[in-house]
């Protein structure tokens, strides 16, 4: 029993090394080398890919949660005769936390899954092994442009995501609630540092991108290539993802605050 327990433990241990070490080499043929010649157009149609197509969501999103927090905030705060602040409580949870780490998981969950669903379906159907018998590349025709795509348009999904819950926010609590419109933005341009709160958020969630986009094309590219293979690693993407960002956000979040 305990020989067993420990094989079982062991053998886990080597599985993780070998997914990881095979995860850095995937990502190092990415990387390395000459980038595609048509790197640009493909790069321009995966921003629309990944980032256009996902403005809906995370735009509608972003104003519920807006409307939400400032909702929630007020009641709190009236209690100690300070709902003027409620401009800078809605700012900085937002900024700090709530706007790169909602965009991910919404990311992940839209274009992360997407990623993996088409890269394994190209996997499956043999795409990717005729482009190397043609002497193209996969790793940069395929999976470099996904990558930048990924890694630019996360950040910029998070300063709209913030910016329409910021809206949010204004329009139930001056709106709704009462508040003064020139105390809810003057307490939040005077709390509100664009290094220490906007430049740190937008670091939080670059590092988000490129996690979630290396996440969702390793897994399509390693994909079993059945239907029931594809089914699981579009999940395990958006799992992986999502801890990955929960787990990174708060080791950010202890670096930088």
């Amino acid at each position: 029993m305990t020989i067993s327990f420990i094989r079982g433990i062991g053998k886990a241990t080597i599985s993780l090394i070998s997914v990881i070490g095979c995860a850095c080499l995937f990502l190092l043929r990415a990387l390395w080398g000459k980038p595609h010649k048509n790197l640009f157009s493909l790069f321009i149609r995966q921003v629309f890919q990944l980032g256009i197509l996902s403005l809906p969501i995370i735009l509608t999103a972003g104003l519920f949660i807006g409307m939400v927090l400032a909702f929630q905030a007020y009641y709190v705060l009236v209690n100690y005769a300070a709902e003027q602040s409620l401009g800078s409580m809605v700012a900085l949870s937002l900024l700090r936390e709530l706007g790169p780490v909602i965009t991910a998981l919404l990311f992940a969950g839209r274009a992360g899954s997407a990623l993996t669903a088409e890269i394994g379906l190209m996997q499956s159907t043999d795409q990717l092994a005729s482009m190397e018998m043609m002497a193209v590349s996969p790793f940069k025709r395929i999976i470099a442009p996904r990558l930048l795509a990924g890694v630019i348009v996360l950040p910029l999904l998070t300063l709209l995501f913030n910016v329409i819950a910021i809206f949010g926010g204004h329009m139930v609590g001056v709106t709704w609630l009462g508040i003064d419109s020139g105390a809810y933005l003057s307490t939040m341009q005077s709390s509100v540092h664009f290094g220490g709160d906007i430049v740190n958020g937008m670091i939080k969630s670059a590092v988000f991108a490129f996690l979630i986009t290396w996440v969702a094309l390793f897994n399509g590219y390693y994909v079993v290539p059945t239907s029931q293979g594809i089914s699981h690693s579009t999940t395990q993407t958006v799992v992986i993802s999502s801890l990955f960002v929960l787990a990174m956000d708060f080791l950010l979040t202890v670096l930088m605050f």
